[in-house]
Protein backbone atom coordinates (compact mmCIF):
# COMPACT_ATOMS: atom_id res chain seq x y z
CA UNK A 1 0.00 0.00 0.00
CA UNK A 2 1.13 3.17 -0.62
CA UNK A 3 3.30 5.43 1.51
CA UNK A 4 3.04 9.11 1.91
CA UNK A 5 6.02 10.50 4.42
CA UNK A 6 6.15 11.28 7.00
CA UNK A 7 3.47 9.37 8.44
CA UNK A 8 4.31 5.78 8.91
CA UNK A 9 3.29 3.09 10.80
CA UNK A 10 4.10 3.56 14.94
CA UNK A 11 5.11 1.06 17.07
CA UNK A 12 4.11 1.40 20.34
CA UNK A 13 6.11 -0.46 23.48
CA UNK A 14 5.75 0.00 27.02
CA UNK A 15 8.04 0.04 29.77
CA UNK A 16 9.38 -2.28 32.45
CA UNK A 17 7.33 -4.30 34.16
CA UNK A 18 9.11 -5.96 37.48
CA UNK A 19 7.36 -8.72 39.21
CA UNK A 20 5.35 -11.52 37.72
CA UNK A 21 2.05 -9.80 38.66
CA UNK A 22 2.78 -6.73 36.60
CA UNK A 23 3.52 -8.59 33.78
CA UNK A 24 0.30 -10.79 33.77
CA UNK A 25 -1.60 -6.98 34.45
CA UNK A 26 0.38 -6.06 31.72
CA UNK A 27 -0.40 -8.76 29.01
CA UNK A 28 -3.75 -8.66 30.10
CA UNK A 29 -3.98 -5.06 28.51
CA UNK A 30 -4.37 -4.63 25.06
CA UNK A 31 -2.43 -1.19 24.17
CA UNK A 32 -0.31 -1.91 27.32
CA UNK A 33 -0.50 1.74 28.38
CA UNK A 34 -1.02 3.66 25.24
CA UNK A 35 -4.62 4.04 25.66
CA UNK A 36 -4.17 5.21 29.29
CA UNK A 37 -5.04 9.10 29.72
CA UNK A 38 -5.58 11.35 32.30
CA UNK A 39 -7.50 13.64 34.04
CA UNK A 40 -5.40 15.57 36.42
CA UNK A 41 -2.76 18.26 35.94
CA UNK A 42 -0.96 18.69 39.34
CA UNK A 43 -1.01 22.12 39.61
CA UNK A 44 -2.39 25.27 38.87
CA UNK A 45 -1.03 29.04 39.14
CA UNK A 46 -2.12 28.62 43.30
CA UNK A 47 -0.54 24.68 43.25
CA UNK A 48 -3.93 23.32 43.56
CA UNK A 49 -5.10 19.85 41.39
CA UNK A 50 -7.24 20.69 38.09
CA UNK A 51 -9.37 18.90 35.35
CA UNK A 52 -7.58 18.54 32.47
CA UNK A 53 -8.95 15.20 30.15
CA UNK A 54 -6.16 14.03 28.18
CA UNK A 55 -7.36 10.93 26.20
CA UNK A 56 -4.42 9.28 25.61
CA UNK A 57 -1.49 9.11 22.96
CA UNK A 58 -3.22 6.27 20.59
CA UNK A 59 -6.80 8.27 20.26
CA UNK A 60 -5.56 11.63 19.92
CA UNK A 61 -3.55 10.38 17.05
CA UNK A 62 -6.92 8.65 15.72
CA UNK A 63 -8.45 11.61 15.85
CA UNK A 64 -5.67 14.21 15.18
CA UNK A 65 -3.61 12.49 12.34
CA UNK A 66 -6.21 9.60 11.18
CA UNK A 67 -4.68 6.67 11.85
CA UNK A 68 -5.77 3.39 13.03
CA UNK A 69 -5.36 0.47 15.54
CA UNK A 70 -4.79 -2.94 14.35
CA UNK A 71 -6.72 -5.36 16.43
CA UNK A 72 -9.65 -6.81 14.77
CA UNK A 73 -11.64 -9.65 15.92
CA UNK A 74 -9.68 -10.34 19.16
CA UNK A 75 -6.52 -10.60 17.63
CA UNK A 76 -3.91 -8.37 14.90
CA UNK A 77 -5.27 -8.29 11.78
CA UNK A 78 -4.90 -10.99 9.68
CA UNK A 79 -1.07 -11.59 8.34
CA UNK A 80 -2.88 -11.89 4.54
CA UNK A 81 -4.85 -8.50 4.94
CA UNK A 82 -2.96 -5.32 4.05
CA UNK A 83 -3.05 -2.28 6.00
CA UNK A 84 -2.89 1.27 6.11
CA UNK A 85 0.89 2.64 6.99
CA UNK A 86 -1.34 5.29 9.16
CA UNK A 87 -1.27 2.29 11.98
CA UNK A 88 -0.82 2.02 15.49
CA UNK A 89 1.16 -1.48 16.32
CA UNK A 90 1.17 -2.54 19.77
CA UNK A 91 4.37 -4.61 20.54
CA UNK A 92 3.07 -7.33 23.10
CA UNK A 93 6.51 -8.78 24.02
CA UNK A 94 5.75 -8.96 27.37
CA UNK A 95 3.23 -11.99 26.12
CA UNK A 96 5.63 -14.50 25.17
CA UNK A 97 6.71 -14.44 29.47
CA UNK A 98 3.50 -14.23 30.59
CA UNK A 99 2.12 -17.54 32.34
CA UNK A 100 -1.36 -17.59 31.54
CA UNK A 101 -0.85 -16.86 27.88
CA UNK A 102 3.08 -17.16 26.94
CA UNK A 103 5.74 -19.24 28.12
CA UNK A 104 6.06 -18.21 31.76
CA UNK A 105 9.83 -17.91 31.18
CA UNK A 106 11.96 -14.53 31.43
CA UNK A 107 13.60 -13.46 28.02
CA UNK A 108 16.74 -11.02 27.89
CA UNK A 109 16.66 -7.65 26.13
CA UNK A 110 18.52 -9.67 23.40
CA UNK A 111 15.48 -11.62 23.07
CA UNK A 112 12.84 -8.90 23.04
CA UNK A 113 15.04 -7.10 20.50
CA UNK A 114 15.28 -10.47 18.31
CA UNK A 115 10.68 -10.66 18.86
CA UNK A 116 10.77 -6.88 17.49
CA UNK A 117 12.85 -7.85 14.77
CA UNK A 118 10.01 -10.08 13.38
CA UNK A 119 6.86 -7.74 13.94
CA UNK A 120 8.47 -5.28 12.26
CA UNK A 121 9.16 -7.60 9.28
CA UNK A 122 5.30 -8.72 9.40
CA UNK A 123 4.03 -4.65 9.56
CA UNK A 124 6.15 -4.60 6.92
CA UNK A 125 4.55 -7.21 4.66
CA UNK A 126 1.12 -6.42 5.84
CA UNK A 127 1.78 -2.71 5.11
CA UNK A 128 3.72 -3.00 1.46
CA UNK A 129 2.45 -6.50 0.23
CA UNK A 130 4.03 -6.62 -3.25
CA UNK A 131 3.94 -2.99 -4.20
CA UNK A 132 8.20 -2.28 -4.95
CA UNK A 133 7.94 1.26 -4.23
CA UNK A 134 6.03 0.51 -0.95
CA UNK A 135 8.91 -1.91 -0.15
CA UNK A 136 11.73 0.80 -1.23
CA UNK A 137 10.05 3.67 1.18
CA UNK A 138 9.08 1.45 4.26
CA UNK A 139 9.91 2.58 7.41
CA UNK A 140 8.52 2.93 11.00
CA UNK A 141 8.50 4.73 13.97
CA UNK A 142 9.48 3.64 17.55
CA UNK A 143 7.74 4.83 20.43
CA UNK A 144 9.11 3.82 23.42
CA UNK A 145 8.75 4.15 27.45
CA UNK A 146 10.75 3.33 29.89
CA UNK A 147 13.14 -0.15 29.94
CA UNK A 148 11.81 -0.80 26.05
CA UNK A 149 13.46 2.30 24.78
CA UNK A 150 16.94 -0.01 25.47
CA UNK A 151 15.30 -2.58 23.84
CA UNK A 152 14.82 -0.56 20.51
CA UNK A 153 18.64 0.85 21.03
CA UNK A 154 19.73 -2.78 21.20
CA UNK A 155 17.77 -4.18 17.78
CA UNK A 156 19.63 -0.71 16.10
CA UNK A 157 22.32 -1.10 17.78
CA UNK A 158 23.33 -4.75 18.05
CA UNK A 159 20.64 -6.70 16.24
CA UNK A 160 20.69 -5.12 13.18
CA UNK A 161 24.26 -4.69 12.79
CA UNK A 162 25.58 -8.18 13.94
CA UNK A 163 22.32 -10.06 13.63
CA UNK A 164 21.53 -13.41 16.13
CA UNK A 165 24.82 -15.58 15.92
CA UNK A 166 21.98 -18.08 14.39
CA UNK A 167 22.65 -18.84 10.33
CA UNK A 168 18.74 -19.88 10.05
CA UNK A 169 17.04 -17.14 12.42
CA UNK A 170 19.72 -14.48 11.10
CA UNK A 171 18.45 -15.94 7.54
CA UNK A 172 14.58 -15.92 8.45
CA UNK A 173 14.74 -12.35 9.79
CA UNK A 174 16.95 -10.64 7.01
CA UNK A 175 20.05 -9.73 9.13
CA UNK A 176 22.20 -8.29 9.67
CA UNK A 177 20.25 -5.49 7.60
CA UNK A 178 18.05 -2.08 7.84
CA UNK A 179 16.13 -1.16 10.36
CA UNK A 180 13.21 -0.08 9.17
CA UNK A 181 13.73 2.76 11.36
CA UNK A 182 12.59 6.16 10.54
CA UNK A 183 12.59 7.74 14.27
CA UNK A 184 12.43 6.75 17.80
CA UNK A 185 10.60 8.49 20.63
CA UNK A 186 11.09 7.17 24.36
CA UNK A 187 9.87 8.32 27.16
CA UNK A 188 11.59 8.33 30.94
CA UNK A 189 14.37 6.28 28.97
CA UNK A 190 17.12 5.21 31.60
CA UNK A 191 19.76 5.40 28.55
CA UNK A 192 22.31 5.34 30.95
CA UNK A 193 21.35 3.30 33.64
CA UNK A 194 19.44 3.80 37.04
CA UNK A 195 21.44 5.06 39.59
CA UNK A 196 20.10 4.81 43.16
CA UNK A 197 21.77 6.90 46.19
CA UNK A 198 24.23 7.79 43.66
CA UNK A 199 25.43 4.22 42.59
CA UNK A 200 24.69 1.83 39.46
CA UNK A 201 22.04 -0.79 40.30
CA UNK A 202 23.95 -3.75 40.58
CA UNK A 203 24.30 -6.99 38.32
CA UNK A 204 23.23 -9.49 41.32
CA UNK A 205 23.45 -13.46 40.26
CA UNK A 206 19.69 -13.81 41.96
CA UNK A 207 18.11 -11.31 40.45
CA UNK A 208 14.02 -12.20 39.65
CA UNK A 209 12.89 -8.42 38.70
CA UNK A 210 15.88 -8.03 36.17
CA UNK A 211 17.29 -4.72 37.49
CA UNK A 212 20.29 -5.93 36.13
CA UNK A 213 19.15 -4.67 32.33
CA UNK A 214 20.14 -0.78 34.10
CA UNK A 215 23.56 -2.28 34.91
CA UNK A 216 25.69 0.04 33.10
CA UNK A 217 28.50 -3.31 32.44
CA UNK A 218 25.66 -5.33 31.39
CA UNK A 219 24.27 -2.93 29.64
CA UNK A 220 27.24 -2.40 27.47
CA UNK A 221 26.67 -6.43 26.62
CA UNK A 222 23.38 -6.24 25.09
CA UNK A 223 24.01 -2.64 23.55
CA UNK A 224 27.04 -3.80 21.64
CA UNK A 225 29.21 -1.06 23.06
CA UNK A 226 33.15 -1.08 23.78
CA UNK A 227 33.47 -1.93 27.27
CA UNK A 228 35.80 0.78 27.99
CA UNK A 229 33.08 3.17 27.63
CA UNK A 230 32.00 5.11 30.84
CA UNK A 231 28.45 6.07 29.69
CA UNK A 232 26.23 4.06 27.45
CA UNK A 233 23.75 6.51 26.68
CA UNK A 234 25.83 6.23 22.97
CA UNK A 235 24.23 4.93 19.73
CA UNK A 236 27.52 4.55 18.88
CA UNK A 237 27.21 5.46 14.98
CA UNK A 238 24.41 3.04 14.49
CA UNK A 239 21.62 5.62 14.28
CA UNK A 240 21.74 10.07 13.51
CA UNK A 241 20.95 11.16 17.02
CA UNK A 242 18.88 13.91 15.14
CA UNK A 243 16.32 11.47 15.01
CA UNK A 244 16.13 9.68 18.39
CA UNK A 245 14.16 12.23 20.44
CA UNK A 246 14.30 12.03 24.41
CA UNK A 247 11.22 13.30 26.60
CA UNK A 248 12.82 13.70 29.79
CA UNK A 249 10.45 13.47 33.11
CA UNK A 250 11.25 15.28 35.95
CA UNK A 251 8.83 15.45 38.74
CA UNK A 252 9.89 12.99 42.02
CA UNK A 253 7.12 13.36 43.94
CA UNK A 254 3.90 11.64 42.11
CA UNK A 255 5.86 8.15 41.68
CA UNK A 256 4.90 5.91 44.01
CA UNK A 257 6.44 2.44 42.29
CA UNK A 258 8.11 -0.21 44.92
CA UNK A 259 5.74 1.52 47.88
CA UNK A 260 7.49 4.78 46.94
CA UNK A 261 10.94 3.49 47.66
CA UNK A 262 12.30 4.45 44.44
CA UNK A 263 11.46 7.67 44.44
CA UNK A 264 13.24 7.72 47.92
CA UNK A 265 16.36 6.33 45.93
CA UNK A 266 16.36 8.84 43.24
CA UNK A 267 15.28 12.13 44.77
CA UNK A 268 14.89 15.52 43.07
CA UNK A 269 16.75 15.87 39.06
CA UNK A 270 14.73 12.72 38.64
CA UNK A 271 10.87 11.32 37.39
CA UNK A 272 10.90 9.36 40.68
CA UNK A 273 13.19 6.16 38.87
CA UNK A 274 15.13 7.78 36.05
CA UNK A 275 18.13 10.79 36.98
CA UNK A 276 17.84 13.42 34.53
CA UNK A 277 21.27 12.60 33.71
CA UNK A 278 20.30 9.69 32.88
CA UNK A 279 17.60 9.76 30.44
CA UNK A 280 18.62 11.21 27.39
CA UNK A 281 21.29 9.52 24.32
CA UNK A 282 23.91 12.09 23.81
CA UNK A 283 23.99 14.63 21.12
CA UNK A 284 19.68 14.06 20.72
CA UNK A 285 17.05 16.63 20.63
CA UNK A 286 15.00 16.60 24.23
CA UNK A 287 12.46 18.01 26.34
CA UNK A 288 11.98 18.09 29.60
CA UNK A 289 8.34 18.02 31.32
CA UNK A 290 7.14 18.23 34.85
CA UNK A 291 5.45 14.64 34.79
CA UNK A 292 6.80 11.21 36.69
CA UNK A 293 8.32 8.03 35.12
CA UNK A 294 4.21 6.72 35.49
CA UNK A 295 1.48 6.79 37.09
CA UNK A 296 -1.57 9.14 37.53
CA UNK A 297 0.99 11.78 36.40
CA UNK A 298 2.98 9.86 34.43
CA UNK A 299 4.70 11.57 31.26
CA UNK A 300 3.19 9.18 28.91
CA UNK A 301 -0.48 9.94 29.52
CA UNK A 302 0.24 13.37 29.11
CA UNK A 303 -0.43 16.31 26.99
CA UNK A 304 3.41 17.46 26.60
CA UNK A 305 4.78 14.39 25.93
CA UNK A 306 1.91 13.92 23.47
CA UNK A 307 2.63 17.39 21.72
CA UNK A 308 6.55 16.54 21.55
CA UNK A 309 5.27 13.29 20.07
CA UNK A 310 3.33 14.64 17.12
CA UNK A 311 5.39 17.36 16.68
CA UNK A 312 8.77 15.22 16.01
CA UNK A 313 7.11 12.81 14.22
CA UNK A 314 4.87 14.84 11.79
CA UNK A 315 5.87 19.06 12.25
CA UNK A 316 7.99 20.96 9.72
CA UNK A 317 10.27 23.02 11.54
CA UNK A 318 12.87 22.04 14.62
CA UNK A 319 13.86 24.85 17.10
CA UNK A 320 16.66 24.35 19.03
CA UNK A 321 18.22 26.83 21.68
CA UNK A 322 21.18 27.20 23.50
CA UNK A 323 22.15 29.77 26.24
CA UNK A 324 25.04 32.07 25.86
CA UNK A 325 26.82 33.64 28.76
CA UNK A 326 29.21 36.70 28.49
CA UNK A 327 29.54 38.07 31.94
CA UNK A 328 27.99 37.90 35.28
CA UNK A 329 28.18 40.56 37.56
CA UNK A 330 28.97 39.43 41.43
CA UNK A 331 26.96 41.58 43.95
CA UNK A 332 29.67 44.94 45.07
CA UNK A 333 30.76 43.28 48.34
CA UNK A 334 31.49 40.19 46.40
CA UNK A 335 33.57 41.58 43.73
CA UNK A 336 35.68 43.36 45.92
CA UNK A 337 36.23 40.47 48.60
CA UNK A 338 37.15 38.53 44.94
CA UNK A 339 39.48 41.77 44.31
CA UNK A 340 40.93 41.14 47.33
CA UNK A 341 41.93 37.70 46.45
CA UNK A 342 39.18 35.71 48.50
CA UNK A 343 37.98 32.58 46.97
CA UNK A 344 34.79 33.26 45.65
CA UNK A 345 32.46 29.84 44.87
CA UNK A 346 28.62 30.37 43.19
CA UNK A 347 26.49 28.20 41.31
CA UNK A 348 23.72 29.33 39.08
CA UNK A 349 20.09 27.71 38.28
CA UNK A 350 19.04 28.42 34.90
CA UNK A 351 14.75 28.16 34.04
CA UNK A 352 13.90 27.60 30.75
CA UNK A 353 10.25 27.26 29.51
CA UNK A 354 9.41 26.31 26.01
CA UNK A 355 5.31 27.07 24.50
CA UNK A 356 3.38 27.53 21.57
CA UNK A 357 0.99 30.27 21.05
CA UNK A 358 -2.93 29.32 21.98
CA UNK A 359 -1.83 26.17 23.97
CA UNK A 360 -1.94 25.87 27.91
CA UNK A 361 0.97 22.91 27.95
CA UNK A 362 4.80 23.35 27.98
CA UNK A 363 6.84 21.88 25.47
CA UNK A 364 9.37 22.21 27.83
CA UNK A 365 9.76 23.37 31.64
CA UNK A 366 12.57 23.12 33.67
CA UNK A 367 12.40 25.18 37.09
CA UNK A 368 13.47 25.46 40.44
CA UNK A 369 10.26 24.87 42.21
CA UNK A 370 10.42 21.89 40.53
CA UNK A 371 14.01 20.34 41.61
CA UNK A 372 14.69 20.25 38.03
CA UNK A 373 16.59 23.44 36.82
CA UNK A 374 20.02 23.62 34.83
CA UNK A 375 22.73 24.00 37.53
CA UNK A 376 25.91 25.41 36.36
CA UNK A 377 28.92 27.05 38.60
CA UNK A 378 30.13 30.64 37.76
CA UNK A 379 33.93 29.61 35.89
CA UNK A 380 31.87 26.97 34.39
CA UNK A 381 29.23 29.40 32.87
CA UNK A 382 31.94 32.76 32.38
CA UNK A 383 35.11 31.33 31.33
CA UNK A 384 34.48 28.95 29.62
CA UNK A 385 31.94 30.38 27.44
CA UNK A 386 30.65 27.25 25.82
CA UNK A 387 27.00 27.77 24.82
CA UNK A 388 24.27 25.67 27.61
CA UNK A 389 21.77 23.80 25.68
CA UNK A 390 18.75 24.03 26.97
CA UNK A 391 15.93 21.88 24.55
CA UNK A 392 14.51 20.92 21.53
CA UNK A 393 11.26 21.43 19.98
CA UNK A 394 9.03 20.77 17.01
CA UNK A 395 6.81 22.99 15.04
CA UNK A 396 3.44 21.95 13.04
CA UNK A 397 1.93 24.66 10.93
CA UNK A 398 -1.24 22.61 11.16
CA UNK A 399 -1.43 23.40 14.99
CA UNK A 400 -1.77 27.12 14.25
CA UNK A 401 -4.30 28.56 15.83
CA UNK A 402 -7.50 29.69 13.61
CA UNK A 403 -7.61 33.20 14.95
CA UNK A 404 -4.11 34.11 15.16
CA UNK A 405 -4.56 36.47 12.21
CA UNK A 406 -1.06 35.76 11.00
CA UNK A 407 0.99 33.31 9.02
CA UNK A 408 3.69 33.20 11.85
CA UNK A 409 4.21 30.10 14.05
CA UNK A 410 4.12 31.58 17.17
CA UNK A 411 6.45 30.51 19.95
CA UNK A 412 8.07 31.61 23.04
CA UNK A 413 11.02 31.13 25.08
CA UNK A 414 12.10 31.84 29.10
CA UNK A 415 15.39 32.06 30.64
CA UNK A 416 15.76 32.75 34.02
CA UNK A 417 18.73 32.62 35.89
CA UNK A 418 18.56 32.74 39.97
CA UNK A 419 21.03 34.00 41.87
CA UNK A 420 22.75 31.74 43.92
CA UNK A 421 24.25 31.29 47.41
CA UNK A 422 27.97 32.79 47.52
CA UNK A 423 30.86 31.07 49.13
CA UNK A 424 33.76 33.46 50.40
CA UNK A 425 36.70 31.15 51.22
CA UNK A 426 34.30 28.18 51.32
CA UNK A 427 31.67 29.51 53.74
CA UNK A 428 28.40 30.82 52.62
CA UNK A 429 28.21 34.89 52.56
CA UNK A 430 24.34 35.91 53.18
CA UNK A 431 25.43 39.43 54.24
CA UNK A 432 22.76 41.63 52.16
CA UNK A 433 21.25 38.54 50.10
CA UNK A 434 18.14 38.43 48.79
CA UNK A 435 17.25 34.16 48.57
CA UNK A 436 14.92 33.41 45.20
CA UNK A 437 16.08 36.59 43.02
CA UNK A 438 17.61 36.30 39.70
CA UNK A 439 20.10 38.13 37.49
CA UNK A 440 17.54 37.98 34.58
CA UNK A 441 14.17 37.01 34.07
CA UNK A 442 12.88 37.46 30.38
CA UNK A 443 10.57 35.59 27.85
CA UNK A 444 11.43 35.88 24.38
CA UNK A 445 8.32 35.80 21.98
CA UNK A 446 9.22 34.91 18.07
CA UNK A 447 6.97 34.46 15.03
CA UNK A 448 8.42 33.07 12.39
CA UNK A 449 7.00 32.83 9.06
CA UNK A 450 7.31 29.57 6.83
CA UNK A 451 6.22 29.80 3.43
CA UNK A 452 6.35 27.53 -0.23
CA UNK A 453 8.08 25.23 2.08
CA UNK A 454 10.70 27.50 2.82
CA UNK A 455 12.02 29.88 6.08
CA UNK A 456 12.09 33.10 5.19
CA UNK A 457 12.21 35.39 8.10
CA UNK A 458 11.60 35.54 11.59
CA UNK A 459 10.83 38.26 14.21
CA UNK A 460 11.16 38.83 17.93
CA UNK A 461 10.85 40.78 20.75
CA UNK A 462 11.73 40.90 24.89
CA UNK A 463 8.71 40.33 27.34
CA UNK A 464 10.56 43.46 28.97
CA UNK A 465 10.64 45.79 26.61
CA UNK A 466 7.06 44.73 24.49
CA UNK A 467 5.15 42.61 26.76
CA UNK A 468 3.82 39.15 25.86
CA UNK A 469 3.31 37.80 22.63
CA UNK A 470 4.97 40.87 20.53
CA UNK A 471 7.78 40.02 17.82
CA UNK A 472 8.31 43.64 16.55
CA UNK A 473 12.05 42.92 16.03
CA UNK A 474 14.19 41.71 12.85
CA UNK A 475 17.31 39.80 14.13
CA UNK A 476 20.07 39.85 11.96
CA UNK A 477 20.17 36.26 9.94
CA UNK A 478 22.40 33.59 9.37
CA UNK A 479 21.66 30.76 6.93
CA UNK A 480 22.84 27.33 7.52
CA UNK A 481 24.08 24.93 5.45
CA UNK A 482 20.89 22.91 6.10
CA UNK A 483 18.71 25.15 5.03
CA UNK A 484 18.16 26.50 8.16
CA UNK A 485 18.48 30.08 9.82
CA UNK A 486 20.46 30.91 12.87
CA UNK A 487 20.12 34.15 15.20
CA UNK A 488 20.98 35.30 17.97
CA UNK A 489 19.16 37.50 20.78
CA UNK A 490 21.06 40.09 23.14
CA UNK A 491 20.14 39.15 26.57
CA UNK A 492 20.27 41.66 29.94
CA UNK A 493 22.79 44.33 29.81
CA UNK A 494 24.33 45.88 27.04
CA UNK A 495 28.28 45.55 26.31
CA UNK A 496 30.28 48.68 27.85
CA UNK A 497 27.31 49.73 29.90
CA UNK A 498 29.27 51.69 32.36
CA UNK A 499 27.50 50.70 36.09
CA UNK A 500 25.95 47.35 35.08
CA UNK A 501 23.52 45.73 37.41
CA UNK A 502 25.12 43.92 40.54
CA UNK A 503 24.27 41.27 40.80
CA UNK A 504 23.41 41.14 36.79
CA UNK A 505 23.46 38.96 33.28
CA UNK A 506 24.62 39.41 29.52
CA UNK A 507 24.97 37.40 27.33
CA UNK A 508 22.19 36.30 24.51
CA UNK A 509 19.94 33.19 23.38
CA UNK A 510 21.08 31.10 20.44
CA UNK A 511 18.39 29.68 18.33
CA UNK A 512 18.05 28.13 15.43
CA UNK A 513 15.19 26.47 13.40
CA UNK A 514 15.72 24.36 10.51
CA UNK A 515 13.41 22.23 7.99
CA UNK A 516 11.96 18.97 9.43
CA UNK A 517 10.30 16.24 7.77
CA UNK A 518 11.27 17.73 3.96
Amino acid sequence: MKIIPPFYPIVYVRGYAATMQEIEETSATPYMGFNMGSTKIRQDHEGKIIRFIFESPLIRLMKDESYIDTFRNGDYISEDEEVTAKSIWIFRYYERVSEDIGEGKRLSIIQFAEDLREFILRIKKQVCGTDGEALKNFKVYLVAHSMVGLVCRTYIQNICVNGTGDKEKDKQLELPGDSYIDKVFTYATPHNGIDVLGFNVPDLPFDKVDVRNFNREYMKEYLNLPKNVERVDTLNGTFHPDRFFCMVGTNHNDYGAFFGLSKKGTGTMSDGLVMISNAAVQSSPRAFTFRTHSGQYGIVNSEEGYQNLKRFLFGQVRIDAKLIVNEITLPIPIQQLKDDGKKIRASYYIETTGQVRGANYFLHERKVSQGSAILQGYDEMVKDQKPVYLFSGYLDKRSKTKNSRDTALAFAIRVAIQVPLYEVDNKFWFDNHFPGGYVIDETITFHLFYLDGKLNSIKYSLASESGMGQANKFPEIRKLDNDGIEITIPLGFKQGTANPPRPGFRGSLLLTATKWNE
